[in-house]
């Protein structure tokens, strides 16, 4: 939905990754099924925006044509409109273990390449006129596995895919950016990181010339084209977890120029006290699908991060009335969840500023962690849930 107020406050949508379904008919019945019911509780009498996840055998069939048919015209007859797509998750991502496996393939792999070539091609044969695309994706790859060589790979990777996209953007009129998404635990951890990579690899003198080369631009014109077609998606839960400032981290990406081409809206667990009763309450969301990252802010403010919550809860006898931030994903409109408290302060903050001066055009809700809730926080239907919270984004905005 095209957010309306005193300034261009972008387009907002959910992401369609809190519904499972890896194969293409699996992601069509999901659609049939909710979004008639979230339209109607968020944008009855206006276009939905819809945010994809396609898992690459999902997006491997909708390069069929009779597929594509399908897809749009279930988005003609829900009156929705695609301006984003998930491109995180490759393979499977509900009923199963996934943990580290949401990184794989990384970007130094040539699979991820093909994939997201096929997501671009894929949304600008959707994107209505006058809409420019995004498609998120992983931050590189998850940390323990970076090296030097990995990292070469990664850039190659991610430059192939930029000419990819000026090539898209030549022939269709369509622009459309990807969008690393920094995560705990992984190459592109805080915003500083992010950065730091961004200005070194992907924006550098040898990147700009390497870009050149695969399209013919001179050096001006390639630089631009890294500038429109590489940016990052801003997940907000991500950035709660690792304690960043709101307002320093996104004042940091615009003295770069690194493009917010995805503000990802979501909300983390938050336990300002340690204790043993908080780590009982905590065993309800250690569960074996996902993985919870936990960011410990101790009194001396030197973070301790831990790459799972069964291991922070291991750990937890060392906090000694710490703070903890956990990469679990909640509804965005819980202020509490019993015991505990969500990072929803830092989401407000967070809007507040896109409020002032719109940080991205697209907006997009994520909280893919419905099916792994405790139950007692499940107690609405999921597509009334999603309608709740694109509700609640718009009353923050307009």
């Amino acid at each position: 939905m095209k957010l309306d107020g005193d300034v261009a406050l972008g387009h907002l949508t959910y992401c369609t990754n809190i519904h499972a379904g890896e194969t293409w008919p699996e992601v069509l019945s999901a659609l049939q099924r909710y979004l008639p019911e979230i339209k109607s509780g968020f944008a009855p009498q206006a276009p939905m925006g819809v945010g994809l996840r396609l898992s690459a055998a999902a997006a491997e069939a909708l390069q069929k044509p009779a597929a594509r048919a399908e897809l749009h015209d279930l988005l003609d007859g829900a009156a929705c409109y695609v301006f984003t797509i998930n491109g995180f998750p490759y393979g499977a991502f509900h009923g199963q273990k996934v943990k580290e496996g949401a990184y794989r393939p990384d970007w130094s792999d040539p699979a991820r390449l093909h994939y997201s070539n096929a997501l671009a091609r894929l949304l600008a044969s959707l994107l209505p006129d006058g809409i420019d695309g995004s498609v998120s994706t992983v931050p590189g790859t998850y940390k323990p596995w970076a090296n030097g060589g990995a990292i070469d790979a990664i850039v190659e990777n991610l430059l192939q895919h930029a000419a990819e996209l000026v090539t898209l953007e030549r022939d269709t009129g369509k622009t459309i950016a990807l969008a690393l998404e920094p995560e705990p635990c992984c190459l592109l951890e805080t915003i500083a990181e992010t950065v730091a990579f961004f200005q070194q690899r992907l924006y550098s003198s040898q990147s700009v010339a390497r870009l050149a080369k695969l399209t013919g631009f001179d050096s001006n014109a390639a630089e631009q084209a890294l500038r429109r077609h590489l940016g990052v998606c801003y997940d907000v839960c991500h950035a709660a977890v690792e304690f960043e400032n709101a307002r320093e981290s996104i004042a940091g990406l615009r003295a770069a120029g690194i493009p917010v081409a995805k503000l990802q809206l979501s909300c983390a667990l938050k336990v300002a006290n340690v204790t043993p009763a908080a780590v009982d309450e905590l065993r309800a969301f250690d569960e074996p699908v996902y993985l919870h990252q936990v960011v410990e802010k101790p009194a001396d403010g030197r973070l301790r991060r831990y790459t799972d919550l069964g291991e922070a809860i291991a750990n937890a006898h060392t906090a000694g009335g710490a703070e903890w931030r956990i990469h679990f994903h909640v509804p965005i409109f819980e202020r509490e969840l019993k015991r505990f408290a969500t990072t929803q302060e830092f989401l407000r903050e967070i809007l507040a500023l896109h409020h002032q001066a719109p940080i991205s055009e697209h907006l997009e809700v994520e909280t893919y962690t419905w099916d792994v809730l405790p139950e007692r926080h499940r107690r609405i239907g999921m597509g009334a849930a999603i309608a709740r919270e694109l509700n609640w984004v718009k009353d923050q905005l307009c």
